[in-house]
This record gives structure tokens, sequence and C-alpha cells, in this order.
């Protein structure tokens, strides 16, 4: 069905609906509290400076911080910045109880 390209999105979409209701569900089972997060420029932003690295494409796996020198893997980078969203209060953080 993936290679339907009309349903591609519709199908993916529902996955991460389906994911996202069973996190909520099992949250408040064991009286957790879920945040969601926007993920907007989290793995572009330097976690250390706050500088926005538009040019950077999915095959940059690494880059250095032209505003600070930082050298940054996307991935550990956009978790910093997805957690400093979470303790900041940031009002891109959805939070369910």
């Amino acid at each position: 069905m993936m290679k339907n390209h009309k349903l591609t999105k519709n199908i993916a979409n529902a996955s991460w609906f389906e994911i996202k209701r069973q996190l909520e569900y099992k949250c408040k089972w064991y009286n957790k509290e879920l945040a969601i997060v926007n993920p907007h420029n989290t793995s572009k932003k330097c976690n250390n400076c706050g500088y926005i690295n538009k040019k950077l494409t999915l095959v940059d796996r690494e880059w250095i911080c032209p505003n600070c020198d930082t050298t940054l893997d996307r991935d550990i980078n956009a978790a910093c910045n997805i957690l400093n969203r979470w303790n900041n209060g940031d009002s891109l953080v959805t939070k369910i109880s």
C-alpha cells in the first residue's frame, strides 16, 4: 500500500496517530504525563548557542555550528533541543495528563 503515492502520507499519518493514541492510553493507565514536542528545527538548531543552520540536508548527519564551532550529531542535538523545550516550558510542548 505504501507504493501508492496518493495514500502513502495518509497511511504514515495513521500509524503515528495510533502510536500517539496508545501512548496517551498507557500514560493515563499508569498516571504518567505525556509530552508531545513539535520537532520543527530540533536537529538544525545548535543546542549550545541557538543558531539555526538552514543549509542542512537529511544526508548531513554531523555538522559544525558556524556560530560557536560546536560539533553536533543531528540525532543527539535534536534530543538535547527537545529536552530543553520540555525543561523551559516551551509553547511547542503539549502536555497530556
